[in-house]
This record gives structure tokens, C-alpha cells and sequence, in this order.
């Protein structure tokens, strides 16, 4: 007895296999470069995502002990308990951030802030590609005053 295999049991054909490869291969190298070509925009985009966060940080270190971080006192205050100036009364332990540390911008410096600030309660910023205040394009600031 002879088996008939419906066209429901067939698998795909070499030319069909060929077909999606090539067409996977188009796609990819129309999608690719774009994305490659971009990091200046996805570190922009990094730097604005970790202003907020903390932002976010600093707001939550001024709900426990009343006020902001000075400027002297700086970021360090969200990992450790500042131990001159405004000491913090309800400093949380653990500290404010993720793995006790303070990140450094997409460009691997340290953001800049300012309490009491310029544009708000606090100025927190990073200084784009060039590390200079100001710039246009790639190397403009990134400011939490900025941020939509």
C-alpha cells in the first residue's frame, strides 16, 4: 500500500527556503544600516531616560528627608549619607539608586547638577557628545528641564 502525502504534509521546497533567505537578507540590509547609523541618537535617548531616573531618585530622597542634595553634596547623596551640609534625617538605607552606584552619562562622564537650581528645585544635566556646556546637534546638553 502507497502512502499519499497531501500537500498538507509536504514541507518546503529548496527554492522556497531560497526565496525567504534572500528576502530576510534584503530586509536586513536595508534595516541595519539605519539602525547602526544612529548611536548618537540612542545615546541622547540613554541620557534623557537616566536624567529622569534620577529625577525620580531625587524626588523620592527629598519626600525622606525634606529637601534636595545640595550641589556640594552632589548625586553621591543617593548612595551614600552625605555627612556634611543638610544632613539627611530619614535617609533610606540601601540608598536611592540601583547598585549603590551613580551612573555616568552615555559618554561616560559624570551628569552635572545643581540644587537649588536655575529651572527648578533642582538643574541636573549632561553635556552631550562634546562634554562642553552648550553645542547643537550631537553635542547639545541634555537637560532635566527639557525632558518631555
Amino acid at each position: 500500500m502507497k502512502k499519499r502525502i497531501g500537500r498538507k504534509n509536504r514541507g518546503f521546497t529548496l527554492i522556497e527556503l531560497m526565496v525567504v533567505i534572500v528576502i530576510l537578507g534584503i530586509l536586513a540590509g536595508l534595516i541595519i544600516p539605519r539602525i547602526m547609523g544612529r548611536p548618537d541618537e540612542a545615546r541622547r535617548a540613554k541620557a534623557r531616560v537616566q536624567i529622569e531616573s534620577l529625577g525620580t531618585a531625587l524626588k523620592l530622597y527629598k519626600l525622606d528627608n525634606g529637601n534636595y542634595p545640595t550641589t556640594e553634596q552632589g548625586l553621591r547623596a543617593l548612595v551614600e549619607a552625605p555627612a556634611a551640609g543638610a544632613l539627611a534625617r530619614n535617609w533610606r538605607q540601601g540608598g536611592y539608586l540601583e547598585g549603590s552606584r551613580v551612573p555616568k552619562d552615555p559618554w561616560d562622564r559624570d551628569f552635572v547638577y545643581i540644587s537649588p537650581g536655575t529651572h527648578g528645585d533642582f538643574d541636573l544635566s549632561s553635556l552631550g557628545a562634546d562634554g562642553e556646556p552648550g553645542g547643537e546637534g550631537k553635542d547639545k546638553d541634555i537637560n532635566n528641564w527639557e525632558t518631555d
